[in-house]
């Protein structure tokens, strides 16, 4: 997709309504995606050039639908030449004269999108990357690019997706009962990978991918706006809010990583750190605890502190024990580990990190020789600090986290 970023932006927003309204029509949500794809570029191809449409929406589900149509009636140059010739009608021509309420409705739609792109027949590879182009609007460029892998075999991926949720039957509605729950589970999962990956890119030259993470806090105020009363919801983002809050602070100039302890927190972005935090405030009064919820508190009390020495680690610590007993992982224990540490001292963190050797999901990542080694740097234990970031830069597939260990090897030298 190409036009101006104000284009682009509106594109993105229309782009799962106008899915909604053809798949509602016609079913077949693999040729409505992708009639709806042709649609979002002949708009970013023409209209920078020619002014948006009165009815930008109507205009995209005419183009689309008569993508859809000629693709269904023949294969021939007979179809071609139609095409041609809608492409070049006027706008006044192309508004749909769809009913007003198929579109209103469809505004309301977009977690049945998500709900859709996250069928339990896909990987999560393959649900990540449908929503992103069905409900997010990106397109397949875009999406590769994000996930640094080349456009064709993000293509195959998406193709592979979408012939996987029509061989399994799916229709264009909410699950309802248990599997709504547990589909809704999934939705935000997707959703909070999809932010990880751009807040701190798995591999690749670059520490972040705002894109990604600017389309995740986008869905998921979406979602919040479909389910307001729903406390893992809010709690995913008020996560996202808090953390993205950090994000000019955690990289210098040159794209080096920033460490929280290290970070000028007069850089945060203190408007997004307040929508957050009142967020959580108001949803931990009405809504059960839930990891998201927790793990969004946890990040207020980050927020919240002008230091971290002023940091309320006590507090951290009780939460992070509360999270390890609701969503046992080890990514959680590895975090507690560390406040542990700065409320008890290194050795009390250290402590914890032994339970974590022999489990399979977190040993060998770098992740857990990283904090091992800082655990060791604060008791002095400088030696075996050194050989644990050494072993970190080499198992990160990410430049600047690796430059920033090796800085570290450096440091302890």
């Amino acid at each position: 997709m190409s036009g101006t970023p104000a284009i682009e932006d509106l594109l993105r927003r229309l782009a799962p309504r106008v899915l909604a309204v053809l798949v509602r029509r016609h079913g077949a949500f693999d040729a409505c995606e992708d009639a709806v794809q042709e649609a979002l570029l002949a708009a970013a191809t023409r209209w920078p050039a020619e002014g948006v449409p009165t009815e930008p929406a109507g205009w995209l589900v005419t183009v689309a639908g008569r993508r859809l149509t000629d693709q269904w009636r023949s294969e021939s140059a007979r179809r071609r030449r139609e095409t041609e010739v809608a492409a070049r009608l006027p706008y006044h021509e192309l508004v749909a004269p769809d009913p007003a309420d198929e579109l209103d409705r469809a505004t309301d739609d977009t977690l049945t999108l998500l709900f859709l792109c996250c069928h339990p027949e896909l990987s999560a590879p393959s649900q990540l990357a449908l929503t992103l182009r069905a409900v997010g609007g990106l397109s397949t460029e875009q999406i590769a690019h994000a996930f640094l892998v080349p456009e064709a075999t993000m293509t195959r991926r998406i193709t592979r997706a979408k012939q996987t949720v029509r061989r399994a039957g799916a229709t264009f509605a909410i699950p309802a009962g248990p599997e709504r729950a547990e589909r809704l589970a999934v939705v935000l999962h997707v959703l909070y990978l999809v932010f990880n990956e751009g807040y701190t890119a798995t591999s690749g030259p670059d520490l972040q991918r705002v894109e990604l993470t600017t389309e995740a806090v986008r869905l998921t105020r979406e979602v919040h706006r479909l389910l307001p009363a729903d406390g893992e919801v809010a709690g995913l983002l008020a996560l996202m809010l808090l953390t993205d809050a950090r994000r000019t602070a955690r990289v210098t100039r040159e794209g080096e990583l920033v460490p929280l302890a290290e970070q000028d927190r007069s850089r945060w972005d203190s408007g997004l750190i307040r929508e957050g935090v009142e967020l959580v405030e108001r949803t931990m009064a009405t809504a059960p605890l839930g990891s998201y919820l927790l793990q969004a508190a946890i990040a207020a009390v980050h927020a919240e502190a002008p230091s971290t020495e002023d940091t309320d680690w006590p507090q951290i610590l009780v939460l992070y024990g509360i999270l390890d007993r609701i969503a046992p992982n080890p990514v959680v224990t590895l975090n507690r580990a560390v406040a542990a540490a700065m409320a008890h001292g290194p050795r009390a963190g250290l402590d914890l990190l032994d339970g974590l050797d022999a489990d399979q999901r977190i040993a060998g990542h770098h992740r857990l020789d990283a904090v091992r080694a800082h655990l060791l740097e604060l008791a002095g234990e400088r030696e075996q600090a050194r050989e644990h970031y050494r072993r970190a830069a080499k198992r990160t597939v990410s430049l600047p986290e690796q430059r920033y260990l090796q800085g570290r090897v450096t440091r302890t030298g």
